[in-house]
């Protein structure tokens, strides 16, 4: 049983934090020069925050998913959705910082704002911590919409 778990969570970790691994890949080595000439808005938080609130955000949906897993009503359906979010999640940092498209990346924000939402219902239902472990998540990407949209309004 332990060591179904320790499998488990070391699964859903790297299924998790592979988006961290593109999405930090595409923001390095495409993000400049291009980001640093963009006008940003005043609420625009420096570069070096954004690395360790993703290892804070990914580790708890890791621990979301995980504890979803183990629970006794666990569906294939939300797991599912789970997978989406997480490439819906990787597919903005290539659109936005690779292919430089602001206003695309704009309605990957908003779908992955949806099935974020979508996946807080589905997790309360089966495992109320779970539910709770993604709303600093759903939280961070409402505010990367704004701060998406505010880039977008101000080039």
């Amino acid at each position: 049983m332990i060591k179904n778990k320790i499998l488990t969570f070391i699964f859903f970790f790297i299924i998790t934090f592979s988006a961290s691994l593109i999405g930090g890949f595409a923001t390095l080595n495409y993000k400049e020069p291009w980001y640093s000439l963009l006008n940003k808005p005043i609420f625009n938080p420096p570069d070096w925050i954004f690395a360790p609130v993703w290892t804070t955000l990914y580790l708890m949906m890791t621990l979301a998913i995980w504890l979803f897993w183990h629970s006794s009503n666990k569906d294939i359906k939300t797991i599912n959705i789970y997978l989406a979010q997480i490439v819906i999640n990787t597919t903005w940092s290539i659109v936005f910082f690779v292919f430089h498209q602001i206003l695309f990346s704009i309605f990957v924000l908003i779908l992955l704002i949806i099935l974020i939402i979508i996946l807080i219902k589905k997790f309360n239902n089966v495992n109320l911590i779970s539910s709770y472990l993604m709303i600093p998540y759903l939280l961070w990407c409402c505010f990367a919409l704004v701060l998406n949209l505010s880039i977008y309004l101000l080039n």
